[in-house]
């Protein structure tokens, strides 16, 4: 059997390891009294030292267990103790913040009527899913910076997502707008006075197509309300990430979170699925239990995007060359550049971690082998000879289609994204979150269990420290545990205070939560 390490290695080990930082050193005399004292000792005294050094040494390294062993596509690693905090935030660390970003009842509303407002804004929502649910509360905050009408948002397909999803295909319209009635208009359709609505889709006459990424409340206010109040509708597009978040008012963040979490519910038959999907998840064992969500980004398209090199034959690293010189032949190029791209990447953990490497960050955190695991994640990059390290640890790990009949799912299988919609919300009613790379779903979930309150686990593994560990070959099973286990004891969705050009995606507190 082998020992677990990464294909890659950085070329020097790692200073940090235990093994590398006493190099040279005796493990039984201070360095400074092996110098000074060294022309004291007679040649009898120094053959002594050395061999019990030699001794000590050689005992050490017998008893230290490597990683993990890998017998074929198994892999074997330690047992570690659970923590008594293995399911849950400590409920002292959780208990000084409450959300406070709900619509207040009984306020008397200053809105003006529909047709009294600044003009209507027109938006296109691209992307999948959740790219789209970020483009919704954006629209919502800036129809209330200029005090404008809000139609409402088209979800736009994308040459990825191939989805026609409606607006009311997937959020409950009715909800949305009743219940963001005093903070904004919206409407659900062109208003019928504009009679070429092509227009809207295709005229440049009718559309704000420079507004920067991130841009301030100002520059609507300065920028793009005279355009509409001399129109009367315009189009915004692009509209992905084109406002900021800390400059703008902390009545419009909060105003976002109102809608994020509040004002946007999916439908009423996802909603129920959803549930019954996480209730099996909760009674897997004939009693219940809890069940982990493992959002699990290793698709073709996400590896090939990473640029970053993986475990494979010389096959798999052929055709996956020919894939990213034909789908980013401008980051390609020639190719000869991509190796020491993908060394850095790796070493600053910017790459997507593989099953393999999340079944071991798993087992040194003390999940054990009995975990129910729910794995939301699109078709994995090796099928599944990628996923047997994670599926022979985890046995009990299942998707929604493992979960659910065919003709329970075949109901949502006519909109992508109402697939995705349960996949959102099994992994948010999950007891412990697991992202294993970065995107809008898991900044989303993770920013929603913390305004839930903070309880719940949400962990964002420390990738730059998978890549050392697994690229020094003299880290010991204990210390790499033990290294996890600290790393992360502040990575799990603790609350955080925001900080300038911070996500309010994935962290609401300041602007949304209120102290307890």
């Amino acid at each position: 059997m082998a020992e677990l390490r990464h294909s890659i290695s950085f070329g020097s080990r790692s200073l940090s390891s235990p093994m590398k930082r006493d190099e040279g050193a005796s493990p039984l005399i201070p360095d400074n009294q092996l110098s000074d004292d060294d022309d004291r000792h007679s040649s009898k005294d120094r053959d002594l030292i050395a061999g019990l050094i030699s001794i000590f040494s050689i005992v050490n390294k017998l008893n230290s267990a490597y990683l993990c062993q890998k017998e074929g596509i198994i892999l074997h690693c330690p047992h570690v103790k659970e923590s008594p905090s293995l399911w849950e935030n400590p409920y002292s660390a959780t208990t000084s913040w409450k959300p406070c970003a709900e619509r207040r009842d009984g306020v008397i509303s200053e809105l003006p009527p529909e047709n009294e407002t600044n003009g209507y804004i027109f938006i296109h929502a691209e992307g999948g899913l959740n790219q789209q649910r970020i483009v919704i509360c954006n629209a919502v905050a800036v129809a209330k910076i200029m005090d404008a009408t809000l139609i409402l948002p088209v979800l736009k397909q994308d040459q990825i997502w191939k989805d026609q999803t409606k607006f009311e295909d997937i959020f409950d319209v009715d909800h949305f707008i009743d219940y963001l009635k005093d903070d904004v208009q919206i409407v659900r359709d062109i208003p019928e006075w504009f009679t070429d609505k092509s227009e809207l889709f295709s005229s440049i006459r009718r559309t704000v197509k420079n507004i920067p990424k991130y841009a301030p409340a100002q520059f609507y206010i300065d920028n793009v309300l005279p355009r509409i109040k001399e129109k009367k509708i315009m189009a915004l597009k692009p509209f992905v990430d084109r406002l900021g978040y800390d400059n703008v008012p902390p009545e419009i963040n909060r105003l976002r979170c109102r809608v994020n979490y509040h004002a946007l519910k999916f439908l009423p038959d996802i909603e129920q699925m959803a549930d019954l999907l996480a209730s099996r998840m909760r009674n897997r064992t004939g009693s219940l239990n809890p069940y982990m969500a493992l959002h699990l980004r290793f698709e073709k398209g996400m590896v090939g995007l990473s640029f970053c090199d993986f475990v494979g034959t010389r096959e798999e690293k052929a055709k996956m060359a020919e894939y990213r010189k034909k789908e980013w032949p401008r980051r390609y190029k020639n190719g000869s550049h991509l190796w020491q791209l993908a060394l850095q990447k790796r070493k600053e953990g910017r790459c997507p971690l593989e099953p393999g490497e999340v079944a071991v960050l798993l087992r040194a955190m003390g999940y054990p082998k009995e975990t129910q695991i729910y794995v939301a994640s699109g078709q994995v990059y090796g099928g599944q000879n990628r996923m047997a390290p994670l599926r022979n640890m985890f046995p009990n790990l299942v998707t929604k289609e493992e979960l659910a009949t065919k003709n329970e799912l075949d109901g949502f299988r006519k909109h992508v994204t109402s697939l995705a919609a349960l996949d959102f919300l099994v992994c948010l009613k999950s007891d412990v979150f697991v992202m294993t790379h970065g995107g809008n779903f898991a900044k989303l979930i993770i920013g929603a269990r913390r305004y839930m309150g903070h309880r719940h686990k949400s962990i964002k593994p420390d990738k730059g420290l998978m890549s050392k560990s697994f690229g020094d070959p003299y880290m010991g099973w204990a210390t790499f545990v033990e290294d996890v286990v600290v790393t992360h004891q502040t990575r799990t969705g603790l609350p955080e205070e925001t900080f300038p050009n911070y996500d309010l995606w994935e962290n609401p507190l300041t602007p949304c939560m209120c102290k307890a």
